[in-house]
C-alpha cells in the first residue's frame, strides 16, 4: 500500500482526480493519509472531508515567521508518515528540511512543459498567460520530482495540449487540467505505487509492464 500525503492551496481539482482514480480502482494499493492546505477555508479541504480523508491547514499566517511555518509543515508531513508527498497545486516553496526528509519521494504537477514557462513567478493562471503571450502552439503539463530549486527536479511524465485560436488563459487552463494534469498526476502515482520508477541523476527511468 502506497501511503500519500497531498498538499494543496486552493480548489483541489488535482486532489479530486486522485480521489476519483482511487475510487474507480485505477489507483490500486494507494491511500491518501492526509491532505494539507496552506490556506484556511479552501474547497480542497471540503473535497478531503467528503472522501473521508483527514484534512488539515498549516498556514504561514498562523506562525510568527517562516522558519516556524517550515517546521510545522515538516511536522505535519512526518506525523502522516507518507511514502510519497504529492504537491497538487501547492503554491509554497518547499523548505529544504522537507526535501531532505523526503528525498526522492516528493512529486509536483506543473501546468506547462518544463523547461518552458517554469520557475519563479510561473504558477497558476500566470503560466497560461505567459504561454499565450509568447505565441507557442503547444503547451501541457509536467509531473516531476522535487529538489531544492523551483521546477528543476527529474521529470517523470509530460503530456502536450494544443493551443487553439481564441484561447483565453482561463480556457487554456481548463483544457490543460482536463487533458493533461488530471491524467498524468494519477498515472505518475500509479507507476510509483507499482515500483516502476527510479531516479538516475537528473532523469527518471520507468520500467516496463
Amino acid at each position: 500500500m502506497l501511503k500519500i500525503a497531498v498538499c494543496v492551496s486552493g480548489g483541489g481539482t488535482n486532489l479530486q482526480a486522485i480521489i476519483d482514480r482511487i475510487a474507480d480502482g485505477t489507483l490500486e494499493d494507494v491511500r491518501i493519509v492526509r491532505v494539507i492546505s496552506n490556506n484556511h477555508g479552501v474547497y480542497a479541504l471540503e473535497r478531503a472531508k467528503a472522501a473521508g480523508i483527514e484534512g488539515i491547514c498549516v498556514s504561514p499566517k498562523d506562525y510568527p515567521d517562516r522558519a516556524a511555518f517550515n517546521e510545522a509543515l515538516l511536522r505535519a508531513l512526518q506525523e502522516a508518515a507518507p511514502d510519497l508527498v504529492v504537491l497538487a497545486g501547492f503554491l509554497v516553496a518547499i523548505p529544504p528540511a522537507v526535501i531532505e526528509n523526503f528525498r526522492g519521494r516528493i512529486i509536483n504537477i506543473h501546468p506547462a512543459l518544463i523547461p518552458s514557462f517554469c520557475g519563479k513567478g510561473y504558477y497558476g493562471l500566470h503560466v497560461h498567460e505567459k504561454a499565450l503571450a509568447r505565441g507557442v502552439k503547444v503547451t501541457g503539463a509536467t509531473v516531476h520530482f522535487v529538489d531544492e530549486d523551483l521546477d528543476t527536479g527529474p521529470i517523470l511524465l509530460q503530456k502536450a495540449v494544443e493551443i487553439r485560436e481564441g484561447d483565453t488563459p482561463e480556457i487554456l487552463q481548463r483544457r490543460v487540467m482536463e487533458q493533461a494534469e488530471w491524467v498524468i498526476l494519477p498515472e505518475a502515482i500509479r507507476l510509483i505505487a507499482q515500483g516502476r520508477v527510479r531516479i538516475e541523476g537528473r532523469r527518471t527511468v520507468i520500467s516496463g509492464d
